[in-house]
């Protein structure tokens, strides 16, 4: 061996190995000789302990002789009398024994038989004796080194356990003139965990349940080692219910049973996906049987979007409260978070039920109750309200009258003194004001509302200083006498019965003095006082009394009758 690749070597007791004086050649002569009573190796065939030393382990192989194992081949592995195991024999021992290996690898009895496993790129066993600087010292049958690098070792620290094992490698070097020889293990290992990886990924298929142990977890899922490959456990392929992440749920080196959802080859790398919940009833499948429309449901809130939010009824089946169906009052919702937080257990009502799509739509702001089935009832026409200015269109504005309720004040119902052209520019979002319901429809949801109207007029002082009976005075507007004026603004319907007269002279109608109307009006209308006696056909502009027979304050309505 060249000094460059053995110096220093050490035993495993880490004494300093004396460096060799003879030549390769010597040492070549010396392997045969040694190996002239090693019988043909490579032969598996099953063994079974007779007994376990501190060094060893026997086997009864079916030779005259019985077999021996160094222990330190177990890897840890325990093995106690009359347990079987596969072994291959390598040879014989200068004590009789024949030597046992648990790998089915031959080792080269002759020189032609390393060159042809050089060449051939073939495994060979050797036994680590030593670690030495840059590596260790391997007997193959002959002394080889093999670099810290190709060994398969990662922590240095760790170096000495591989002391007394028995590894397979491959030769990568052979020369007779440098004395030189040096084996390879990692590539072995590697090229042996690609064919018991193929041989695996040969073995699984889709559907398939098999056993794994969680190897790293990660924010989008798990890895899980399914005996030699990784497969993929998506965080969505964990439970039936929302998880955040696979922490919550899983740990390293957790025993899982996961079913095989795909396989995929993409170039020279293959991907499984597994599935956890996938070996759980699916909820869904009960869904259709066990919520009804217009169920009412407790759940918690799992998550919030902006066009609503989550409700887990149960383990696997969510629900969702659109932004639309969280409270009657829209203008107060501009977000879910205003009405609902994750974690909140709140009551809805199903709206709507897809198990095709695994969708079931629910309603908060019904489970709190219809505000509009009372309204009709709380604000009747004619009923005084109070409340702030929700919104402002061009065409009026929408009052808040309680949770839910809003009334539309309409542009020309805002003022009576002055004609308003946008709401904006005597309204403002918040203010608080006070209108007149004049119009309510519960089915539609919508309630008029005017300002303007409970600003006192002429009419309505009118309406509270007269009664049914009183006699006024005013005058006829139309030819066919049906409508009356009592004063400025102040209009009544006239009963036809009395004013047929007006159709018998409407041949010859008189025009009527309009520039003294209002001050004679202004004397008589409120009194009855100076109205004519003698009844005369009646006629548009004529001036008469008249008889109150009916007032309604309410619809600010009056009907008279020719006195």
């Amino acid at each position: 061996m060249a000094d460059s690749e053995t110096p220093n070597q050490q035993t495993p007791q880490t004494q300093p190995v004396t460096e060799p004086t003879e030549s390769f050649g010597d040492i070549l002569s010396q392997f045969q000789k040694t190996h002239s009573h090693r019988t043909e190796g490579g032969r598996q065939l099953e063994g079974t302990v007779i007994a376990v030393t501190d060094e060893s382990v026997f086997f009864d192989i079916g030779y005259k002789s019985e077999g021996i194992l160094p222990l330190s081949a177990l890897q840890g592995e325990t093995l106690t009398a009359g347990d079987k195991a596969l072994v291959t024999v390598k040879g014989r021992d200068l004590d009789g024994y024949y030597e046992l290996s648990r790998f089915k690898v031959e080792r080269p009895t002759d020189w032609s038989a390393f060159e042809k496993a050089f060449v051939d790129k073939s495994a060979i066993l050797g036994t680590v004796t030593a670690v030495v600087k840059g590596g260790f010292s391997v007997d193959v049958g002959i002394r080889a080194f093999m670099p810290a690098s190709r060994s398969g070792v990662r922590d240095t620290a760790e170096m000495p356990n591989l002391v007394g094992q028995e590894i397979r490698c491959r030769i990568i070097k052979l020369d007779v003139a440098d004395e030189d020889v040096v084996v390879d293990r990692r590539v072995v290992a590697e090229e042996e965990e690609r064919t018991e990886r193929e041989k695996v990924y040969g073995q699984i298929k889709e559907g398939d349940k098999l056993p794994g142990t969680v190897r790293s977890l990660t924010d989008y899922g798990a890895f899980v080692d399914l005996g030699g490959v990784d497969a993929l456990l998506h965080v969505g392929d964990i439970a039936w219910g929302r998880i955040n992440k696979p922490a919550d749920v899983l740990t390293v080196g957790q025993q899982l049973e996961v079913k095989v959802l795909k396989l995929a080859n993409e170039g020279d790398k293959r991907r499984i996906s597994v599935g956890l919940k996938q070996l759980q009833p699916e909820p869904w499948e009960a869904v259709p049987q066990k919520y009804k429309i217009g169920d009412r449901v407790r759940g918690t809130v799992s998550k919030l979007m902006d066009f609503g939010a989550f409700v887990e009824l149960e383990t696997g089946i969510e629900g969702l409260i659109h932004i639309s169906e969280m409270s009657w009052a829209k203008s107060k919702v501009r977000k879910p978070s205003d009405v609902v937080k994750p974690g909140e257990v709140v009551e809805a009502i199903i709206l709507g039920i897809n198990p095709g799509e695994r969708r079931i739509s629910l309603g908060l702001k019904q489970a709190l109750g219809d505000p509009w089935i009372d309204v009709p009832k709380h604000f009747p026409i004619g009923t005084e309200v109070q409340g702030p200015i929700t919104s402002l269109m061009k065409f009026g504005a929408f009052m808040q009258l309680s949770d839910g309720v809003e009334g539309l004040i309409h542009v020309s119902e805002i003022s009576a003194e002055r004609r308003i052209g946008q709401p904006a520019e005597v309204l403002r979002v918040g203010q608080i004001v006070k209108a007149l319901v004049i119009g309510v429809d519960a089915e539609k949801r919508q309630m008029k509302l005017s300002m303007k109207q409970l600003v006192p007029t002429g009419l309505d002082e009118y309406l509270g200083e007269h009664k049914e009976g009183d006699v006024v005075t005013g005058r006829l507007v139309d030819e066919s006498g049906t409508r009356a004026e009592l004063g400025e603004g102040i209009n009544a319907t006239c009963k036809a019965g009395k004013a047929s007269a007006a159709k018998a002279d409407a041949a010859a109608p008189a025009k009527a003095d309009l520039s003294s109307l209002s001050s004679m009006l202004q004397a008589r209308w409120k009194t009855g006082a100076g109205a004519p006696v003698k009844a005369e056909p009646a006629r548009a502009g004529q001036v008469r009394s008249f008889r109150i027979v009916k007032l309604d304050r309410t619809a600010k309505k009056i009907e008279v009758e020719l006195a």
